[in-house]
């Protein structure tokens, strides 16, 4: 008898199970403006689907006396807040995951943060999500927030947007409120596009009315509560129906017999025998195998993380991407994307990036926007950068080609995160819509004569000599001197100072921060390419940011970039004044002056450091003259 009592037990947990993994999962998120009722929401919907576990609802009991703002009642919201900062202040801060299930589907919910300083949190849980759900408080109705909200999800490929209007119990459940909230939200979903889905429910997320069960307090409201709208909602898988697509993730070699390509696939199926691509190289190939970690398959479809084997020895490397031969992706170094900024300091346009893609991680550097978008009006509007939380348009050009599609053909393959270099912090996240045409018609030429030529022809290695420092430090007094002993030695050279080159290429430029990244992204290149030249080129500029100086580093071959602080105290370079720039800035005549207006941003590790309290110029330029003989661009005899 037990035995039978057992193998039935067992046959029902594995029924269980088995019905369990054939429900369709949805994932969606719950957005909106501060206090709006996000988190009491959700900790509805895990109570009423008896998905609080006794240890969980004591905790809860106990939380909701010390900290819950609904009396002797039980906060449900305190089921979600799980940061101590965010029970301490009743607010969502970051994003909150949360599983549940019915008998028809499986939900994973993602609660965002309301605040407009955490815009980017909601955009993070937005990114993944099928359906957005987005609340609007009875009593205010559509406010900015719910305008900014409702545009990113829409951007991010929302189709299916529910406008939960809750807290009508404090609205006496008045059907007119409903209807107004109703009204002037299609205004706003008209101008966010025309395939969205939207569907508007009051509800109570306190009270739990049309949250699991129909109202008694609103029989004049027909529709489906939240719950049967949640299971029902038919959603289009969009990666199925997409062309194959697998970023490659791993190169799998166990032997010498075995080189397979593993990764998750991103888009559409393949099967074995299907032609493939790679990019962005163009190389193509046969599936002659499709292995996940239990069986070999015939068919692998989105979603599915499996290693391909190909019929023919190909370079395939870690971050190209296997796609269908008939429906390949663009390949491209540069592309038009919409920008949602999330970085508290602002986008310089002409700073370099990491961008991380489905199609790998290069260098990237962001043009000025072309537009920005007016929440409040859905505007475009002219802008030089991006703040926090603001969306624009921008051209982005990256170091190498990568493949890609348009965020509206593949979420997965057209969206990206920047990175900042410096800090490793993700400042921004980015859709794609279109390669710009210099990616396929603008190629590098080769050249017979290359910069190796070059430097034979003069005699020496080429290098890039930068030195920063505050006005009136000494940059451009010891530049002179260094060069004039490398000219005295037959030395190629080029001299590069800040004040001229003002008067010419960067005459366009101001002093903003903006300003001033794209005045150093210029010098740098135009740098790289007197290096191309052979030239030992010195660069005598401010350049305040630790972030421009590296960039112009990675144009060069390593071995061949030198920065030099002139390292002069603020009081110092003040005391000197040699143009009076310092005066005027102190007397609000100059804005943006470096040291007193804006920051510089002192080198960490240069190559070296010139005191001037301590040396005369003369003895700071033989210092660099040192420099460079040590490490052989130079000789050092005659010098």
């Amino acid at each position: 008898m037990a035995h039978h009592v057992s193998d039935l037990a067992a046959s029902d947990i594995a029924a269980y199970l088995a019905a369990h993994e054939e429900k369709s999962l949805l994932r969606f998120l719950t957005c909106g403006s501060v206090d709006d009722g996000k988190s009491t929401l959700i900790g509805r919907l895990l109570y009423e689907s008896k998905l609080v576990f006794e240890d969980q609802l004591d905790a809860l009991y106990n939380d909701s006396r010390r900290l819950g703002t609904q009396g002797n009642r039980p906060d449900l919201a305190l089921l979600v807040d799980g940061l101590a900062s965010e029970r301490e202040q009743g607010i969502t801060i970051d994003v909150a995951y949360r599983f549940f299930s019915t008998e028809r589907r499986k939900f994973i919910v993602a609660d965002t943060p309301g605040h407009e300083q955490y815009t980017r949190n909601m955009a993070t849980g937005a990114s993944t999500a099928d359906l957005a759900i987005i609340l609007v408080d009875a009593r205010k109705g559509i406010l900015t927030q719910t305008r900014r909200h409702s545009f990113i999800v829409s951007r991010l490929g929302i189709r299916n947007i529910v406008v939960a209007v809750n807290k009508m119990d404090l609205v006496d459940y008045d059907p007119a409120v409903f209807r107004r909230i109703e009204r002037e939200y299609a205004l706003l979903a008209r101008a966010l596009g025309e395939d969205l889905d939207i569907t508007a429910i009051p509800i109570s997320a306190l009270e739990g009315d049309n949250v699991i069960a129909p109202s008694a307090a609103m029989p004049w409201y027909d529709g489906p509560t939240l719950m049967e709208h949640l299971e029902q909602v038919e959603l289009e898988d969009a990666r199925a129906a997409a062309p194959f697509r697998l970023p490659v993730q791993w190169v799998n070699r166990p032997d010498l017999d075995f080189r397979g390509f593993a990764g998750q696939i991103a888009g559409g199926s393949v099967r074995v025998g299907d032609p493939v691509t790679v990019l962005p190289s163009g190389l193509t190939s046969t599936v002659t195998g499709i292995v996940t970690m239990d069986e070999q398959r015939t068919e692998a479809i989105a979603g599915q993380s499996v290693t391909l084997t190909l019929a023919d020895e190909i370079d395939v490397s870690r971050g190209d991407m296997l796609v269908s031969s008939e429906a390949p992706a663009q390949t491209g170094d540069r592309f038009e994307a919409t920008i949602l900024w999330m970085a508290d300091e602002k986008m310089f346009p002409g700073r370099s990036y990491w961008i991380k893609t489905a199609g790998g991680t290069a260098q990237a550097t962001i043009g000025a926007p072309d537009h920005r978008v007016d929440i409040n009006t859905l505007a475009t509007e002219p802008a030089r950068n991006l703040a926090l939380n603001e969306i624009g348009v921008c051209a982005v050009t990256l170091d190498r080609p990568i493949a890609f599609d348009a965020y509206a053909d593949n979420r997965d393959t057209g969206s990206f995160i920047l990175i900042d270099r410096l800090t490793n912090a993700t400042v921004g996240m980015g859709m794609i819509h279109r390669a710009l045409s210099r990616s396929a018609n603008i190629h590098w030429q080769a050249t017979e004569i290359d910069r190796q030529a070059r430097a034979a022809l003069k005699g020496h290695r080429p290098a890039v000599v930068w030195f920063t420092g505050l006005s009136g430090s000494g940059k451009s007094t010891i530049a002179n001197l260094v060069e004039a002993r490398l000219a005295a030695a037959q030395v190629h050279t080029m001299l590069l100072d800040g004040d001229n080159v003002r008067h010419g290429l960067n005459r366009d430029l101001g002093f903003s921060d903006t300003d001033r990244v794209e005045n150093i992204r210029r010098i740098a290149e135009v740098a790289r390419l007197m290096t191309e030249a052979g030239l030992v080129t010195l660069v005598s500029f401010i350049s305040p940011f630790r972030a421009e100086r590296r960039m112009a580093r990675s144009l060069v071959p390593d071995g061949e970039f030198f920065l030099v602080h002139v390292d002069t105290p603020l009081e110092v370079a003040e005391a000197r004044d040699p143009k009076g720039l310092y005066a005027k800035a102190r007397a609000g005549e100059i804005a943006n002056f470096t040291g007193i207006g804006s920051p510089y941003e002192r080198p960490e590790q240069p190559d070296l450091r010139i005191d001037t309290t301590a040396l005369t110029p003369q003895e700071a330029a033989d210092r660099v003259i040192a420099e460079l003989a040590r490490h052989g661009i130079i000789a050092a005899a005659g010098i």
